[in-house]
């Protein structure tokens, strides 16, 4: 039966270890190397502890070596082979590998002896980087009282902050188990200011039955536990909080081109997610253009994808208005089936060309990972990019529509479309470019959704409904009213999915617009004054 090694040797041999980087080197001799590398485990690891006895800073480059399973033994030596290079394992000398030579295998418990030396040793590097690997790693095992004499020699010598603070809380997470009441409640205190759920789950252990017999010390740890658990609750809140944000800024993207060309023109269209859907393809080819024809560039696609996204989805609802729509106009039931209709030909051509399975977008470099707010909340950069993106979109959008020829054309000829036409607007061209300006809207919000998820032909399926339920609630015409109403069902919908659960909250989402529909059917936001044409 396979013994466990205890973390008592292995913080034994990490600190003599530790110790052997301050002291003068000294050769690994030979007998000493094969006694390491050849044997059982018991034996091998009494070589080891013997040969940490000895000082030897060359057992570190040895120790590695055997981690990499990198050694091999002869009858006449140790050999360290890497990348077809032979060195002898004592000297670093070049060597020939014998015929007779072996691999050396190493159990689960020498890679821990090894392992927990190596770390050991790293947390006193001169590299920030090695030291923070070594911190990860032993915060990941189980706390031991053992672990004190290496873990306040790294904390003395450290100068990093951050590192500084998680070997702190490694050391109160070691003295909390110390058979010495006064260092427990130390660690207690110590811990009682952390807002981290490892040390939450290690203030949970500490109360379980029989883990504290001092009933001091349990109530102590009870109101660790409570103070611990208000800190991390404000994660939660602050997590919820970005969620519902992230969600209402897609929602505002989505519904932003709705907003036009249902809110501003009446116009029911039915394949406004199909555009969506264009723009994320459009996005996905740019991205395989840079990253066939100008890899080094890669992280500056999106430079050109947005444009293109906006152009392509466009060109596309230019297309459909000049074809299909401007017939249509008045006839709501008509256009809502002739719009459907295209979204299913556009969902077919799509399959048609690309394929039905989905499409991934991989996203910059600079955009992947995240900002630590909290030890429990993590802000995505992708997230954050979108919603900084919705924004420029929204100002964008509402600065065309308020202060630009076209704006005001379009306000003109939804206000009166007869007496717009008398003023000489062209009507016509203007509701295709209102048509476009909404469809290259639903372009750019493909081109974000391609940031979150895969790309596929029923990317825009999930989305209609809810950007239908954010302009109508919002208020026809309304871009504040738009902006008001994603951003609120986006908080809406987090909240209600961590007490009711996803579909749930779906439900409960939609019963609210439409009670909410029934007492105030203007939406939010209701238009000033009059058409001429009610």
């Amino acid at each position: 039966m396979r013994k466990a090694i205890s973390w008592g040797r292995r913080v034994a041999l990490a600190t003599a270890l530790c110790a052997a980087a301050a002291m003068p080197a000294r050769a690994l001799d030979a007998a000493q190397a094969r006694a390491i590398a050849v044997g059982d485990g018991d034996a091998r690891i009494a070589a080891l502890d013997a040969a940490v006895e000895r000082a030897d800073p060359g057992l570190a480059a040895f120790a590695q070596a055997l981690l990499d399973d990198a050694v091999k033994t002869g009858a006449h030596g140790v050999y360290v082979v890497r990348d077809d290079k032979v060195t002898d394992a004592v000297t670093g000398a070049p060597a020939t590998l014998p015929d007779d030579a072996e691999d050396v295998t190493n159990n689960n418990r020498l890679r821990g002896a090894l392992q927990a030396a190596m770390s050991g040793l790293r947390l006193l590097s001169k590299d920030a980087a090695q030291r923070h690997a070594a911190i990860d790693e032993l915060s990941k095992a189980d706390p031991d009282p053992a672990l004190l004499p290496v873990l306040d020699r790294a904390w003395a010598a450290e100068a990093d902050g951050s590192a500084k603070r998680q070997l702190e809380r490694l050391r109160a997470a070691v003295r909390v188990g110390s058979p010495d009441r006064a260092q427990r409640r130390q660690a207690i205190d110590a811990l009682s200011r952390s807002d981290e759920p490892a040390v939450r789950a290690l203030l949970q252990s500490r109360l379980a039955p029989d883990a504290e017999p001092d009933p001091d010390l349990r109530a102590a740890l009870t109101r660790a536990l409570s103070q611990v658990d208000g800190r991390l609750a404000w994660g939660e809140r602050l997590g919820l909080l970005f969620s519902g944000l992230s969600l209402g800024s897609i929602l505002l993207l989505v519904a932003l081109g709705l907003a036009i060309t249902y809110g501003l023109m009446g116009v029911i269209n039915m394949a406004h997610g199909e555009l969506m859907m264009i723009g994320a393809y459009a996005t996905w080819l740019v991205q395989n253009l840079f990253r066939a024809h100008a890899p080094h560039w890669f992280d500056a696609y999106l430079v050109l994808a947005i444009p293109v996204s906006f152009l392509v989805a466009a060109l596309v609802g230019a297309v459909m208005e000049r074809g299909v729509i401007r017939f249509l106009y008045g006839r709501p039931l008509e256009t809502l089936l002739a719009t459907w209709g295209i979204s299913l030909v556009l969902m077919q051509l799509v399959r048609s060309l690309f394929g039905a399975q989905n499409v991934g977008v991989e996203n910059p470099s600079w955009m992947s990972g995240g900002i630590a707010v909290t030890s429990n909340l993590v802000l995505p950069w992708n997230r954050l990019a979108i919603i900084v993106f919705a924004l420029g979109v929204l100002l964008a959008t509402a600065l065309v529509i308020g202060r630009t020829r076209l704006g005001l054309f379009v306000r003109g000829v939804t206000q009166n479309r007869r007496m717009a036409s008398c003023t000489g607007i062209d009507t016509a061209r203007t509701d295709t470019l209102a048509f476009a300006l909404g469809a290259g809207i639903a372009g750019l919000a493909g081109c974000a959704l391609s940031q979150v998820g895969n790309v596929g032909p029923d990317l825009g399926q999930g989305y209609i409904v809810d950007a239908f339920m954010v302009v109508v609630l919002g208020g026809v015409g309304q871009l504040a009213g738009t902006v008001v109403a994603a951003l609120g069902l986006g908080l809406m919908n987090k909240a209600l999915e961590g007490i009711a659960g996803a579909v749930l909250a779906k439900i409960l989402v939609l019963v609210f617009i439409v009670v909410f529909i029934q007492k105030r059917p203007q939406g939010l936001f209701a238009l000033k004054g009059r058409s001429a044409e009610s």
